[in-house]
């Protein structure tokens, strides 16, 4: 399986994964709309692909000591479809999580059937991977939680997925920004899609700008080589997702300018699927005015 390019935000051990295919849209000095275009089309094979957001089937939190796994309603972990009903154990203890599969059934890590695994997770940088049949999986920890993530690989979204509503491209939401640092880069404390579970980057500085002779600014989070940003609007929650949308931006340099695309502003991977763990755009994050660009979300629809 093809590995998603993990940026580790924070030592709390909550990763953003930041695929190229949908962040930043790179140097773009001429026909832009052209750039555009290629950028949303990567974002969407990015989606439907195996470490996209559509093929999400499953997140399943886990509990000190053992957890059953399978179809039977009996388990602890029920698992959608018809894999095995008893396909075996997950056993979480001292922060390591241990897969026992009954022998019954053909569980395979790298090609191989298995009968025991430790499950590094996916803060590991090298996380193990796991299937069964179309289904796969892998142990996320998120705020020292640990959870197992299931992808269906015959997921109906991947053949029913619609095209992604945006607004018009607007140039004048490609504008100029500048990063100014924090004295050190500090630890903030987000909020997430799921009760009780902080996302914890850290955040270089806030980035200013200015839209029709007004200033505002973003507090950024750092992601590798880019800048990441989770903001509100008064499109929230009427044209766009209400928990805020996801923009990057390339690092600036020594100056501290850089270009920030409105245009890419994109839904959080939770728009799409409830199993995803996303952040929420921070108070300090909500701009009090319409920003009409980058994809949009009907919430009437979901």
């Amino acid at each position: 399986m093809r590995t998603a390019l993990i940026f580790v935000l924070t030592i709390f051990g909550f990763p953003a994964i930041a695929n190229p295919a949908e962040t930043a849209i790179g140097h773009c000095a001429e026909r832009y709309e052209q750039c555009l275009s290629d950028w949303k089309a990567k974002r969407l094979e990015f989606l439907k692909g195996e470490d996209g957001y559509l093929n999400l089937a499953g997140l399943f939190w886990l509990k000190e000591g053992p957890n059953t796994f399978g179809s039977d309603p009996s388990n602890n972990l029920v698992f959608p479809g018809k894999p095995g009903k008893n396909l075996g154990t997950f056993t979480l203890r001292d922060d390591l999580v241990t897969m026992s599969v009954n022998e019954n059934y053909d569980v395979l890590i790298t090609g191989r059937r298995v009968g025991r695994a430790v499950m590094r997770d996916d803060t590991s940088g090298d996380p193990i991977v796991a299937s069964h049949g179309s289904l796969s999986w892998i142990i996320i920890r998120r705020d020292n939680q640990f959870a197992v993530r299931l992808r269906d690989f015959e997921h109906p979204s991947l053949q029913n997925f619609p095209p992604i509503d945006s607004y018009p491209v607007n140039e004048d939401y490609r504008i100029n920004a500048t990063l100014h640092p924090y004295p050190e880069p500090r630890i903030i404390r987000v909020d997430t899609v799921i009760a009780g579970l902080d996302y914890n980057p850290w955040s270089p500085g806030v980035v200013r700008f200015e839209l029709d002779g007004a200033a505002y600014e973003l507090e950024a989070y750092d992601a590798g080589s880019e800048l990441f940003m989770v903001f509100g609007d008064r499109t929230s929650g009427r044209e766009t997702y209400p928990a805020g949308r996801f923009l990057y931006a390339r690092k600036p340099d020594k100056g501290g300018e850089f270009t920030l695309d409105f245009n890419t502003a994109h839904n959080p991977p939770c728009a799409f699927n409830e199993f995803a763990t996303c952040p929420i755009a921070s108070a300090r994050n909500r701009l009090p005015v319409r920003i009409p660009a980058g994809e949009r979300f009907d919430p009437t629809t979901h």
